[in-house]
């Protein structure tokens, strides 16, 4: 490892929590779809910071609206009103056509909000008993480390050792709307969250049909749909919304990552008044949350989404992504599956118990020049930046498919 490289690790290493393991390459620069390490070699991104970097990194735009905003005023607080938040409240709102928005910073935050907000609708208009309302997750969910968050999963990677944990929550398996049913049954649930495509369980699809079975069942049970699309949404899985697949409008519907075009921590919360008029002043909030600056940027990262058709281009560029990928999972006794929706794509890796092929392939592809990285042990998830073009998706398949089948070559 080159001395540059070396000593920023070395230095997150004795001065950082240690509690990512990220691949070894330290970037410096990112334009579009591309990053440059520090040594400057280049690489096609395939991670987008989890998605956050829909529009590329550094669009010209967004950073431009960042740079002029930022000369102006950053941040008052909401304990004043300020010139761009009511402006960027009805873009948004009308954007994806809901009559509030509630804005945070991160995702977990947002997830946090529509929490709170289904509880206090259960309480008001549902009519649950006082601190008896629940929330129904499915088994795989992920939407962040915070206690309520953990909470809800099944992944001891993520709760284990941080007890006790949140009441009110309760899992059911994904993809199954018997058991939706059922559980639904209990007066006291007052909401149902879910990712309508699993991210961080390794991009798991439900069936057609599931997102507005949930639709219907929320509708007959009086139960509110909470959409977690922090990283689903924004054009990644080729719809505006992973929802827009089917007959699945959300009760409340969570943004995030991409809202900021990934320049800074934005996240909002969408829902219609009935429910969103629950909270009053004082019940819920955030210093930064609705800030000059993310509304500005917010602003101009959808802006960015439907004056270059990313949508579109994340649909058609996704089935070229997977048609080509289909020849390898054909040839190679390693790739046992490959499964998505528009940018949102993984492969399964006939891996063993430790995972550490996937993670060994993910670092002969870096060494070819593309970054992706694990999880779940033995799937890779590929989520390029949505500006790529045809024969970027095509050029980076091809850095894909050396690395299986050098790894392949080398065992």
């Amino acid at each position: 490892m080159i001395d540059s490289s070396k000593r920023a690790i070395d230095l997150e290493n004795k001065y950082g929590a240690h509690n990512y393991h990220p691949l070894p390459v330290v970037l410096s620069k990112g334009e579009g779809i591309y990053v440059w390490d520090v040594e400057g070699k280049k690489y096609f991104d395939y991670l987008s910071a989890y998605s956050a970097v829909n529009q590329g990194h550094c669009h010209p735009k967004i950073i431009s609206c960042l740079s002029d905003q930022a000369k102006k005023l950053t941040l008052t607080s909401r304990a004043f009103y300020n010139d761009t938040l009511g402006e960027y409240e009805k873009f948004i709102t009308e954007y994806f056509k809901y009559d509030k928005v509630l804005p945070m910073n991160t995702g977990v935050e947002g997830g946090e909000t529509a929490n709170k907000i289904a509880r206090k609708w259960g309480y008001e208009v549902k009519g649950i008993e006082e601190n008896k309302a629940k929330i129904i997750f499915v088994n795989g969910n992920f939407w962040g480390r915070t206690l309520a968050a953990i909470s809800t999963s099944d992944d001891p990677l993520s709760y284990k050792g941080f007890g006790p944990y949140m009441p009110g929550y309760e899992t059911i398996p994904y993809n199954d709307l018997d058991a939706l049913e059922e559980s639904f049954k209990d007066k006291n649930v007052c909401a149902f969250m879910v990712e309508p495509i699993q991210g961080e369980a390794g991009v798991v699809v439900p069936d057609e049909g599931y997102l507005s079975g949930v639709r219907t069942l929320c509708d007959k049970y009086n139960v509110l749909f909470i959409a977690d699309e922090v990283q689903t949404g924004i054009g990644r899985t080729g719809k505006m919304l992973a929802t827009d697949y089917e007959d699945a409008r959300p009760d409340i519907l969570i943004l995030g990552k991409a809202l900021s075009g990934g320049v800074l921590p934005v996240s909002a919360v969408l829902a219609d008044d009935e429910i969103m008029m629950c909270i009053r002043p004082g019940e819920h909030g955030s210093t930064f949350g609705g800030n000059p600056l993310a509304c500005v940027v917010a602003k101009s990262a959808l802006e960015v989404v439907k004056e270059e058709n990313l949508v579109e281009n994340a649909f058609l560029r996704g089935h070229q992504f997977r048609d080509r990928l289909k020849n390898l999972g054909e040839e190679s006794e390693l790739v046992k599956k490959i499964r998505g929706k528009g940018l949102l794509n993984a492969i399964v890796i006939d891996d063993d118990e430790d995972g550490s092929t996937a993670w060994d392939i993910c670092m002969k592809m870096k060494d070819n020049g593309l970054i992706a990285k694990p999880t779940h042990g033995n799937i890779i998830r590929f989520a390029p930046p949505l500006v790529i073009s045809e024969t970027e998706v095509d050029e980076s398949c091809e850095i894909i498919e050396q690395s299986i089948k050098e790894f392949s070559k080398s065992n």
